[in-house]
């Protein structure tokens, strides 16, 4: 929308669709807006190569001519979370879209990144922000979360937290299946299932708080 509100889209009748790499308009269409073409190999991993006709950029040529603070739509698709909701700091509405991405520690991924290039635990992330961003709802959701701090600092550990307390502070409820101790120890009830892993576990060892 905001691209599409620009003088020279305006001028040249460009809709926000043609903004999208998903639909047809904008997007080059020799790589469907995926920016690269996969070039399937029989014994070997697939082969990923820039897609010549628009460089990886995933627009055709006339589509980046539009700016907005000077860069394009496949310029802002290249930025951090953290370096778009600085960019676009003038468009609360924008930036408070993109804000529950940075709260539940995900403001190091690009904006344009690809889902199937997530781990495990930023894909849960990126479900949860998308939940935050709803805001209070009538309906409560029971979320399960499984192992969700993998591979995480403890700062981004901490963000994670302050996340699943506006979870409940919005009416939801929390299951998290977890090894971390700074994550089991905020929680309200545990169960701990063991006493081992595999065919050695399966027994409930304890159940009650923390303390």
């Amino acid at each position: 929308d905001l691209y599409a509100s620009q003088s020279i889209s305006k001028a040249r009748a460009y809709k926000p669709q043609h903004f999208s790499f998903n639909v047809e308009g904008g997007r080059c269409e020799t790589c469907l807006g995926e920016g690269e073409i996969t070039i399937e190999m029989q014994f070997m991993a697939d082969v990923h190569l820039p897609c010549e006709e628009c460089g990886g950029t995933r627009f055709k040529e006339e589509i980046r001519d539009v700016l907005y603070n000077g860069k394009s739509i496949s310029d802002v698709l290249k930025m951090s979370i953290d370096e778009s909701i600085e960019f676009f700091k003038n468009e609360k509405t924008l930036a408070n879209k993109l804000k529950p991405l940075q709260d539940v520690g995900l403001g190091y991924i690009q904006l344009g990144q690809s889902s199937n290039t997530l781990s495990g635990g930023e894909a849960q992330r990126v479900k949860l922000a998308s939940f935050l961003g709803k805001g209070k709802q009538a309906n409560p959701v029971f979320f399960i979360f499984d192992e969700p701090t993998t591979g995480l600092h403890f700062h981004d550990i901490k963000k994670l937290l302050n996340s699943f307390s506006a979870l409940l502070d919005q009416g939801h409820s929390i299951l998290v299946i977890e090894h971390n101790m700074e994550v089991i120890k905020c929680a309200d009830w545990l169960i701990d299932l063991g006493p081992e892993a595999g065919s050695n576990g399966g027994n409930l060892v304890f159940e009650g708080t923390p303390e």
